[in-house]
């Protein structure tokens, strides 16, 4: 059987791409003087997946660098994520 690895290779790499591609958007929290630690964390439990030690250590970025991406997915996925949080209260965008 004979292969013809350009060919391959270049499938394998057209594929890598569109998978790039698909995951190039994140949710980015914002720093706010609303919003509690526990309310924060609650919400990326509740409506990002995270579980406890995430969440916290998303909220502690959040409060000292101003920013933090707490969600990483296909814009669709993302913007019913995104637009919960901002119900709630939060300061969300996705870049």
């Amino acid at each position: 059987m004979i292969f013809n690895t350009y060919t391959d290779t270049e499938e394998l790499l057209e594929l890598d791409v569109i998978t790039q591609e698909e995951e190039l958007n994140n949710i980015v929290l914002f720093n706010d003087d609303v919003n509690t630690f526990e309310w924060v964390i609650d919400c990326l439990i509740k409506y990002c997946g995270h579980d406890i030690l995430q969440a916290e250590q998303c909220a502690t970025i959040v409060h000292f660098n101003g920013k933090c991406a707490v969600k990483k997915g296909a814009f669709n996925t993302l913007k019913p994520i995104c637009e919960t949080l901002l119900e709630k209260g939060l300061s969300a965008e996705i870049i």
